[in-house]
């Protein structure tokens, strides 16, 4: 199979398994205006626009070149922010006001900010190269934001397991690896080990807390607040002094530096540790569960450069400006026009086109239902994170 066709073949087949793995019994609704399967890239349309887009972004999480291009071919000025957690983007997006014209939210926290009437109904007639996106994978997005009306995914990725392979089996000493990747950061047996070369974790309850429960048998999103101090307790604090650091995309750098051996982290920002540090070793392990995400871009209802934020959408849909984020980040697009310029190594990589055991093990990354349960979440994170 040669390298065009199998990167049609990984995200096809991505497709087609998240539908089983995310969807439950019932076949998601079709979204209205779905790319077209055949769909062809386009050149971003020419705009004549002034003044400047400000973008509220995931750190670490933007091609280098993309702002800089945009603001050449449209003469916008791009006011570029980040932030660390969706929580962190959750807090502005309720305090309103945000002074952002573009901002990435999770889609599972974007299903809750769409309820809330936080976002633009978006204008998809603004938007030429909305073709060019993955039907099978829109239909996902649409679970949280029904018929595709305020959402248009960023990337999406994994929360799992990441190893720097040589530092970790040295700290293990005879050990072998285990069976489920996630023993390396739940198991004190393999904590109190791994703790001297660095264990990571993601300053996020959203993330860690989901994985936790999966890894218990439990269902990721319980809206069950005593499964999170069951997770608390018997899961969470016999590691947590093994644990060196929490945090965000940060760990590209700490981890590519050779500063932390094992992370609870991102798919992506493992694969980008591993693309600066040129270590192949450095890598995401896969099987035993893991989160799927889908991170989008929406227009926060207050945006005051709306046409400006139509631009930036657009632009960002182009096939050539999509391949960026999976050939310079390692996160996957959803942007099926772009996949014959996304390189053949990165279409080889199994921790971004997923084979179906792996996936199937995956659950949708989503919020608890129940508001008692979102706050337990919070509670244990914070108890656990600051050791009492």
């Amino acid at each position: 199979m040669n390298a065009k066709n199998l990167r049609h073949f990984g995200l096809s087949m991505f497709a087609a398994l998240v539908l089983t793995a995310c969807g439950g019994d019932k076949p998601a609704e079709k979204p209205a205006d779905a790319a077209p399967a055949d769909a062809k890239s386009t050149e971003a349309a020419p705009v004549k626009l002034s003044g400047q887009v400000s973008i509220y972004n995931w750190a670490e999480y933007i091609p280098e070149a993309m702002a800089a291009d945009f603001e050449k071919q449209t003469t916008v000025k791009v006011n570029y922010d980040t932030f660390d957690t969706d929580e962190t983007l959750n807090a502005k997006i309720i305090a309103g006001n945000t002074g952002y014209d573009i901002v990435i939210p999770g889609s599972a926290w974007g299903e809750q900010q769409i309820k809330q009437g936080k976002y633009l109904k978006l204008d998809k007639s603004k938007i030429p190269n909305y073709k060019n996106l993955d039907p099978a994978l829109m239909e996902q997005v649409a679970k949280m934001d029904p018929n595709n009306e305020h959402l248009i995914p960023w990337a999406w990725g994994f929360t799992g397991i990441g190893i720097n392979e040589d530092k970790v089996m040295k700290a293990l000493g005879g050990m072998p690896l285990p069976e489920n990747p996630f023993d390396l950061v739940f198991k004190p047996e393999y904590t109190s080990k791994l703790k001297s070369c660095g264990i990571f974790m993601l300053d996020s309850p959203s993330e860690v807390l989901p994985a936790a429960l999966q890894y218990m048998g439990k269902e990721p999103n319980s809206s069950n607040v005593a499964d999170y101090t069951d997770a608390l307790n018997n899961l969470l604090k016999p590691v947590r002094a093994d644990v060196r650091k929490f945090g965000d995309s940060g760990v590209v750098n700490d981890f590519a530096n050779g500063n932390l051996c094992v992370a609870l982290a991102w798919s992506g920002d493992i694969n980008m540790a591993a693309k600066r540090a040129n270590n192949p070793k450095m890598r995401m392990l896969l099987g035993k569960g893991g989160i799927v995400f889908f991170d989008t871009m929406a227009i926060p209802a207050d945006s005051k450069n709306v046409d400006n934020a139509y631009a930036w959408i657009n632009y960002y849909l182009d096939a050539k400006v999509g391949s960026a984020m999976t050939n310079e980040l390692g996160y996957a697009t959803a942007n099926k026009a772009s996949l014959e310029f996304v390189a053949p190594e990165e279409a080889a990589n199994k921790t971004i086109f997923l084979d179906a055991a792996v996936l199937k093990e995956m659950a949708p990354r989503r919020l608890p239902e129940s508001e008692d349960a979102r706050k337990a979440m919070t509670d244990v994170f914070r108890q656990f994170k600051s050791g009492k």
